[in-house]
């Protein structure tokens, strides 16, 4: 069915369908490009968003970057700027292939619209004007007709009155064959009119009109055709994005799922480890004697030359932590200022830096010097009186990083024998390794030993050193680590349930990482595979360095 056939008549029908569905066309275009105005406009809100909760320090400079927490919400910020990217896609998509396309396709439909009625028009225009021409020869001929009865009556009657001369009789009859020669010509061209209109009529309704309304009708189709896949670009832009989108949600899941609250516990552990003992008892002052007391190890008013403090009334006493105020404190090259651990994980963290330096300024050297020879070997390469400063300069260089070596190795040996000292001190007041289980292995008899060789120094009475070591030190500052190395691995000889504080659990025959080994108090510090890291007893493992 087409429309040329069965709506042969409907051209005013067909004119108003054809301009709605251009209207059609054109509403769904206006009603993409707003939906790409609100697809970017979210996408700008998502950005913004994003920008705003991003950490504005950078992640080494950021102690809580080491937290799985912080690192989890920072991928899921990424995760959804990626996700607004997806939706600029979404609208850059929508507004080149449906907005730009689509605008030109009505356009060029609206063009090829107006120029088929208008052959339509041109047709109905040159068939009204025949039919104009058939009625103008009819209403001649229906004259000339009348005109020419009339004459012939006034001839019959004038030949039949016998008043009537004879030149008015041949004059009357003369008129009345006129009239009717002037009828018959009417007649033909009325008939050949009429014939001509018929003619013209048929082509018009039959064959004219019906292409015309055929083509209109292919437009048509063609428009809403164009228009359905137009409708389909939304859905494709939508699917096109789909799978990264999947992979955004997906990584949000994965963010989610790292937060890991016991790897978070020793995170913050390691940060702010101090590395001081805890505090001994406060001993009993006995102001009823007249004689002055002796300094009490365990007291925090005891200052740090040995002579003891007058109390008095007018003389308050050193407050003990946690009730002690914030100081500001200096902050000094050796890290003095800080705890014992922390101060002993910043120098090891400088040593390294100035090692990877001085090896860098060796290199460089030895480059320097090959470079040299050279150019003494081949001068047109250039002048090795050139390179001499540059030579000299990396000498220095190398002497200077020689110097800040030593002196963080001197540093470090004094920080880590602070830390071993308040370690010993800490140990043994509060906890001992425990021995072996009675059923140990043969091989368990060189730890054994070691044990009790390291249960004997434990008990020693610490060194002058750690003695003048202050308990606590104030002071207000974050600090940062970088996670230590394992210097070895060892393996587990007995379980081991670690309740105390600063120690580790760790199951019969389990692998550890050996981050630092017995100091002498007969504890290891191990790191387990699936994260923690704690004190365990020497004696419990088999260790290998590396």
């Amino acid at each position: 069915m087409d429309w040329g056939t069965e709506l042969w008549d409907q051209f005013e029908v067909l004119e108003r369908h054809t301009q709605w569905g251009l209207d059609l066309l054109d509403r769904y275009v206006k009603f993409v490009k707003e939906r790409t105005e609100v697809e970017q406009a979210y996408a700008k809100q998502l950005r913004n968003l994003v920008k705003k909760y991003l950490p504005k320090r950078p992640a080494k400079d950021d102690p809580e970057s080491k937290f799985s927490q912080h690192q989890s919400f920072v991928q899921i910020l990424q995760e959804v700027n990626d996700f607004a990217g997806q939706r600029e896609l979404v609208a850059e998509n929508l507004s080149v292939r449906v907005c730009l396309e689509l605008a030109k396709y009505s356009q060029e439909m609206k063009q090829e619209r107006k120029m088929h009625f208008q052959e339509g028009r041109r047709a109905q225009q040159q068939l009204e004007s025949g039919f104009k021409q058939l009625e103008n020869s009819k209403r001649k001929f229906e004259r000339d007709c009348r005109e020419a009865e009339k004459a012939a009556q006034t001839a019959e009657r004038l030949d039949q009155d016998i008043n009537a001369t004879k030149a008015d009789v041949e004059k009357a009859k003369q008129q009345a064959h006129l009239r009717s020669h002037m009828a018959e010509e009417s007649k033909n061209e009325y008939a050949a009119q009429l014939q001509r209109f018929n003619r013209d009529q048929a082509h018009f309704y039959f064959s004219q009109m019906p292409q015309i309304f055929d083509k209109l009708q292919d437009m048509d189709e063609r428009r809403a055709t164009h228009l359905g896949a137009g409708y389909g670009l939304l859905s494709e832009a939508e699917l096109q994005v789909v799978p990264i989108i999947a992979k955004c949600l997906e990584g949000m899941q994965v963010a989610a799922d790292a937060v890991d609250a016991k790897h978070d516990s020793q995170v913050l552990i390691e940060l702010h480890k101090s590395g001081f003992a805890r505090p001994g008892d406060v001993e009993f002052e006995d102001f009823s004697q007249p004689m002055n007391r002796a300094p009490s190890d365990s007291s925090l008013g005891t200052p740090s030359d040995g002579r003891p403090e007058l109390r008095g009334p007018g003389r308050s006493r050193a407050k003990r932590w946690p009730f002690s105020k914030k100081n500001k404190t200096v902050v000094t090259e050796d890290f003095s200022h800080l705890p014992p651990e922390q101060q002993r994980k910043r120098l090891q963290h400088q040593l390294e830096e100035r090692n990877r330096e001085l090896q860098k300024e060796v290199d460089q050297r030895e480059a320097l010097k090959k470079m040299k020879d050279v150019y003494e070997k081949t001068p047109q390469m250039g002048d090795p009186a050139s390179l001499e400063p540059r030579i000299t300069e990396t000498l220095n260089n190398i002497e200077r990083l020689k110097l800040d070596v030593q002196k963080y190795e001197a540093w470090l040996a004094e920080a880590e024998s602070r830390v071993l000292s308040n370690r010993g001190n800490s140990l043994g007041r509060h906890v001992r390794p425990p021995d072996p289980p009675a059923s140990a292995p043969p091989d368990g008899s060189s730890n054994n030993n070691a044990s009790q060789d390291n249960k004997e120094s434990s008990e020693e009475p610490p060194s002058e050193e750690s003695q003048d070591t202050p308990i606590y030190t104030e002071f207000d500052e974050d600090f940062e680590e970088e996670p230590a190395s394992p210097i070895g691995h060892c393996v587990a000889i007995y379980h081991f349930e670690g309740s105390s504080e600063g120690t580790i659990s760790m199951a019969e025959g389990e692998d550890l990482s050996l981050m630092e080994e017995d100091k002498g108090d007969g504890w290891t510090r191990v790191r387990r595979k699936q994260g923690g890291e704690g004190y365990v007893p020497t004696s419990y493992l088999r260790v290998t360095l590396n």
